[in-house]
């Protein structure tokens, strides 16, 4: 669950020299080489433990493949779909972008092309620079008054709706996430789309490009729109389906488009690009000096901050981890990690549904980042990957394993102040908890059989289940750690249940084999915790 140490970052494009300053003054290695081809990437890549891109760089399966040391790929900018993240995430690699440093000229471009729109001012330029003086064919319309539909309403779509409501226009959107009070505050009213596409006069998109928004703009939602809506796509190709679009421009049920986006960068198809009343630019929406040196700036301290254990930040495939570096966090995830591991090994599988239950107020909102810590444990040793906070949740579905996560506020007593941490096999008899105690995850209770004192979830362990009338075991144990040269540094026994209890021993090393101990317990195992 550690990440390694952080020592050698490709910079593959070209950004703000403030990005390698900043990498080279946290103790890093820096190569900087933009424009490198795909087989120069695979060959540069394999020593690396960090990547900062920005959107020309493909990360794609095969190269984070051939990174053989990489941790971390770090996206100088907001979208991050030239990254395979499920690929980064499989593999354990963290992705992070600076969903900030580029807001601001995001939305600025957009309010400029909404401009352009409205007035034709490329246009009217190019015409004056072909020696004309065509002052009838440029009639324009006020933006006063006008309703402006803005789809996704995160950073750049608010930004957006508040400069343009400087200008008289009234702003309408949909967002799945950002509620109608929220967006009330900004003075944005939310409507369900099917509403929206007869009100508005011009819309714009800010919406990352999923399969839910692949095509939200298409030849159905054109022709519910008002003759003559005005389209701007700042943000990613393919939110407006490019076909439809032109279709709509032809027939004037779309009076204008102005682009900074395409499925395919460069567009091969020009249609689209050389109509008359499209406006468009080669994917300028983050390219001002101001957009690259925060981006710059941004990514570059967000993996010193990774790589000195500060925390973590912009993460778009860990957040679990991003907790990882709370001093208040990491003994729980540690206490997670460790019961999934005593789980499966009492279990004796790797398949089927794991319920993680937190109890007691104090960790309400662990559940996010305790899950995924306790699937971690109980692939520990499974797998030829190394599994980690960022990529057990997806290698434990593809395991067969279901873990989900439930929550009580009450804790029973002595833990009541602190909480419970209860990880159970379903639909078996397999359930084991334990709690914090200052900074030390313990085992409180296997199988329904309690531990007056905990036993400490840390380095060698031995675990076994005996008759409780029957020391022998406890006495075999002791010999074989005076032959091994092992000290026995903590023992703790369980309550009797059927006649059987659990023992709990920390080792100094682990004992080279268990052969003389089994025929004198019911069940044993080693674990290094």
């Amino acid at each position: 669950m550690a990440l390694g140490k952080l020592q050698k970052v490709l910079i593959s494009e070209s950004l703000d020299p403030c990005c390698r300053e900043i990498l080279q003054a946290g103790g890093l290695r820096v190569q900087e080489k933009p424009g490198l081809s795909k087989e120069e990437l695979l060959r540069e890549i394999r020593d690396c433990d960090g990547l900062i891109v920005r959107s020309a760089t493909k990360v794609t399966a095969e190269v984070l493949e051939a990174a053989e040391r990489l941790q971390v790929v770090g996206r100088a900018g907001t979208g991050v779909d030239n990254v395979d993240v499920e690929a980064a995430t499989r593999k354990g690699v963290l992705v992070m972008n600076t969903p900030t440093g580029n807001s601001l000229s995001a939305a600025e471009l957009t309010c400029g092309m909404i401009l352009c729109l409205a007035r034709q001012i490329p246009q009217a330029a190019a015409s004056m620079k072909e020696g004309k003086w065509d002052r009838k064919k440029y009639m324009g319309m006020e933006l006063n008054g006008k309703t402006l539909a803005v789809l996704g309403l995160g950073r750049i779509g608010r930004e957006v709706a508040t400069r343009m409501q400087a200008f008289g226009m009234k702003t309408i959107g949909y967002d799945p996430i950002i509620t109608p009070d929220v967006s009330a505050t900004f003075g944005v009213e939310q409507l369900p789309l099917e509403q929206i596409w007869p009100r508005c006069d011009f819309i714009t998109v800010h919406t990352p490009l999923l399969p839910s928004t692949t095509g939200l703009l298409n030849d159905s939602t054109f022709a519910k729109c008002r003759r003559g809506v005005q389209v701007v796509n700042c943000a990613r190709g393919g939110i407006v389906d490019e076909g439809a679009l032109l279709r709509a421009l032809q027939s004037g049920q779309c009076g204008g488009a102005a682009l900074d986006v395409f499925t395919q960068e460069p567009p091969k198809d020009r249609d689209l690009v050389n109509h008359p009343n499209v406006i468009s630019c080669p994917h300028l929406g983050a390219s001002t000096r101001e957009a690259q040196s925060r981006c710059g700036k941004e990514i570059a301290m967000q993996i010193v901050d990774m790589a000195t254990g500060k925390g973590l930040t912009g993460v778009v495939n860990g957040q679990a981890l991003s907790k990882a570096f709370s001093p208040q966090t990491k003994p729980w995830i540690a206490l997670a990690r460790a019961l999934g591991t005593v789980l499966c090994t009492v279990g004796k599988q790797m398949q089927g549904s794991v319920q993680v239950c937190t109890l007691g107020t104090p960790l309400k909102e662990a559940g996010s980042y305790l899950t995924p810590a306790a699937a971690a444990g109980m692939l520990a040793g499974g797998t030829l990957r190394e599994v980690t906070l960022v990529n057990a949740t997806l290698l434990a579905q593809e395991a067969g394993l279901k873990v989900t996560a439930t929550h009580c506020d009450v804790a029973p007593e002595p833990d009541s102040s602190t909480g419970l941490v209860q990880v159970s096999l379903q639909g078996t008899p397999h359930q084991v908890t334990g709690t914090v105690q200052g900074s030390t995850p313990v085992l409180r209770q296997i199988n329904g059989a309690t531990f007056k004192l905990p036993a400490p979830l840390s380095g060698p362990l031995l675990i076994y289940r005996a008759k409780a009338s029957d020391s022998s075991a406890l006495a075999t144990l002791t010999g074989l750690l005076s032959k091994a040269g092992a000290q026995l540094l903590s023992y703790h026994s369980s309550s009797t249940v059927a006649g059987e209890q659990w023992s709990v021993v920390g080792l100094s090393a682990p004992l080279p084999s268990l052969s003389e101990l089994k025929p004198r317990v019911t069940e044993i195992f080693q674990l290094h915790l």
